[in-house]
């Protein structure tokens, strides 16, 4: 394996987390939800808040909680089966993670998603600005998948993949993959009880591969998962540490840096990593004229695009598709993940942003552009 590529201090200096909470943890096929382990979880989360630390939950269970309240051993296989299984153990699920964080005084909020909420780039958009305003609040968001109602063909496939995505969408820098292991090993522990745990290496390495093994009863998610999690994470700039859920206080343990699990280490900073993803949407659906005031700003400032300095619209978009932002003498200063349509953002150009409302009969995102999700000329 390739030689530690930096000192886990790093993630003392994490401040946003996402924390996946694996079905094989939460549940037992004949005793329901494990709500000492949840409040544990709990007490461990509020402890990061109190740091002023960020943190989002991704929790599986639901399909194995709704087995137990139904007295089913098995998992089932027919879709609207498990979707009325996951509809089942989803109130019991959110109910016990409420109870547990209302001790430390901390609110939670239910997110359903599904891959059409991350694939569009309009739900995109609104999911991102939904969590990062729960986080805003001081909310815990509590994530799953929308089991109940997604089709076979769109489902992210586990819980692994989901946390990666939600680590994307908020540009989390760590992402906490909590299991019934102790980390990635070179073999199957349970097949090969001297294999060794690898403590950490490159996410890319590609040595990883052979050693990931397949999932249990209760989850669909193996070590491949949790490693092609770690990747798609990666790309975002987000490290993933993989560690064992029952382990005392394994979150407050990781977040100051201790020696535990698997740290699977991405190459680049979020904010960068990021900016190449945006960079990398090459196809343009409209454009946006600048004056030579917010020209100026976008270049020198790098701060958000504002209604006021858009002179002209070009094309037609739709909210959350890619748009290049040009100066008066056609040269690009910028592009990005636009607030709104083509049509409602001829109606607010040129205007403050404290006149959206009254434009569009409803108040609406201040900024064109986000800073976030605007990439200067240049670095594409």
């Amino acid at each position: 394996m390739s030689p530690e590529l930096g000192r886990r201090h790093k993630f003392e200096q994490s401040r946003r987390w996402v924390i996946k909470v694996g079905s094989a943890l939460l549940t037992d096929t004949r005793r329901g939800l494990n709500i000492k382990l949840i409040e544990e979880l709990a007490a461990q989360i509020a402890q990061l808040r109190r740091q002023g630390r960020e943190v989002v939950v991704v929790s599986s269970g639901a399909v194995a909680s709704g087995m137990a309240k139904l007295g089913w051993g098995r998992r089932p296989h027919a879709l609207h089966e498990l979707q009325a299984v996951a509809a089942v153990g989803q109130m019991s699920l959110i109910q016990s993670y409420e109870r547990a964080f209302l001790e430390h005084d901390l609110h939670t909020a239910q997110v359903l998603l599904s891959h059409v909420d991350i694939s569009a780039r309009d739900r995109y958009l609104n999911a991102r600005h939904t969590l990062t305003t729960l986080l805003q609040l001081g909310v815990v968001p509590v994530v799953n998948e929308n089991d109940s109602v997604v089709t076979e063909e769109i489902r992210f496939g586990d819980n692994d993949m989901l946390s990666a995505l939600v680590a994307n969408l908020l540009d989390a820098d760590a992402l906490l993959i909590l299991t019934d292991q102790n980390g990635m090993f070179e073999a199957d522990p349970r097949q090969h009880p001297e294999a060794r745990l690898i403590e950490s290496t490159a996410v890319d390495d590609p040595g990883l591969d052979a050693m990931a093994g397949e999932g249990g009863e209760l989850g669909r998610g193996g070590m491949l998962s949790k490693l092609r999690a770690a990747r798609l994470a990666a790309r975002s700039g987000t490290d993933t540490l993989i560690a064992h859920g029952k382990l005392p206080g394994v979150v407050t343990a990781a977040a100051v840096g201790a020696e535990l699990g698997t740290w699977l280490q991405a190459r680049q900073a979020p904010l960068k990593a990021r900016k190449q993803w945006l960079a990398g949407l090459l196809c343009a659906t409209g454009e946006l004229v600048l004056d030579d005031g917010a020209a100026r700003v976008l270049t020198r400032s790098g701060k958000s695009l504002l209604p006021v300095g858009v002179r002209e619209i070009r094309g037609s978009f739709r909210r959350g598709d890619m748009v290049v932002c040009k100066d008066a003498l056609g040269k690009e200063v910028a592009r990005g993940l636009v607030n709104y349509s083509s049509a409602d953002a001829g109606k607010i150009i040129g205007k403050k942003s404290s006149a959206i409302e009254a434009q569009l009969g409803y108040q609406g995102d201040p900024e064109l552009i986000h800073r976030d999700n605007l990439v200067l000329a240049g670095s594409h």
